[in-house]
């Protein structure tokens, strides 16, 4: 892909007025410019923006997947976007070479689908939580993966256009996951690039008042959607254990549990099982898809 082209998706529930601007004026600063910058208010109006900047205003909210589809399908009308930066409007850019170094990496690799950037706090910190490998105690050590950060990444526009977008039931947790299994299932790469940094706020996913019950909903249609039938089970008793093991919160227990049994007993389709040529190939990268 010679000299890429950047779209900016960025959702918003209009709760961050300061931070959007914040995050704005960065896109702004690069020195690679963006083709177009779409703003979607997820069931909320947007404040007033600069008039380089595309507005979308949704009646209500469609969750993470829903509003990125939605950013995605005003991009395409455009027809001059060959890669989508999706932001969290709580971030910031901290270098104004974000854009021009994505791009490279672009260039480079006609295969290169999803670009994962790391997610640091003000004082230069990494969860454990937001490295994209199970050995995470080093997030500088980039290379390719399997899944990414929703907070900032970049995705090939031809690899959208092969694989699909964001699966929308999902409302909110796994959505990456689906996402960067079908694309590795359609033999496309993931690489996780730590010298580009989404500068975010050090914060905890239970912060959302859905966070339990949505993780295991959709860890179970993440299954159902793309494992091999005999790695479902195998997958789920690995995640269920773990998570009793982790979870400190008897009242998040018991909501976790109840979507697990919602993810059982309720459909999301399509059903489409990678290959194991791909579970194989998971394998080698580091995270078979059963942990």
């Amino acid at each position: 892909m010679s000299h890429p082209r950047v779209g900016v998706a960025i959702l918003t529930m209009g709760t961050r007025p300061a931070e959007l601007t914040n995050l704005l004026a960065s896109v702004a600063e690069q020195d690679t410019p963006a083709a177009r910058v779409v703003v979607v208010g997820n069931g909320s109006p947007l404040p007033v923006l600069p008039d380089w900047v595309t507005g979308v205003e949704l009646t209500e909210n469609l969750g993470i997947s829903g509003g990125r589809n939605a950013a995605l399908a005003r991009l395409r009308e455009f027809e001059d976007v060959d890669v989508v930066v999706d932001l969290d409007d709580d971030g910031l850019l901290i270098s104004s070479d974000v854009f021009r170094r994505l791009t490279e990496l672009y260039a480079a690799d006609e295969r290169l689908g999803v670009v994962s950037f790391r997610i640091a706090d003000e004082q230069g910190r990494t969860q454990r939580r937001h490295v994209p490998r199970l050995r995470a105690a080093d997030p500088m050590r980039g290379g390719l993966v399997t899944t990414f950060l929703g907070g900032g990444h970049g995705l090939s526009m031809r690899m959208l256009d092969q694989i699909g977008g964001w699966p929308e039931p999902f409302f909110y947790a796994h959505e990456e996951t689906d996402l960067a299994w079908r694309a590795l299932d359609a033999d496309w790469k993931v690489l996780y690039e730590p010298e580009l940094v989404l500068q975010h706020p050090w914060t905890s996913p239970t912060r959302h008042a859905v966070f339990y019950r949505m993780v295991a909903r959709n860890r179970v249609w993440l299954a159902k959607r793309r494992l091999p039938a005999v790695l479902v089970p195998l997958y789920l008793g690995i995640w269920t254990a773990t998570t009793v093991a982790r979870t400190r919160s008897a009242a998040g227990l018991r909501a976790w549990f109840g979507g697990f049994a919602e993810g059982l007993r309720t459909p999301c389709p399509p059903r489409r099982p990678m290959r194991w040529s791909t579970v194989w190939r998971m394998t080698r990268l580091g995270r078979p898809p059963v942990v």
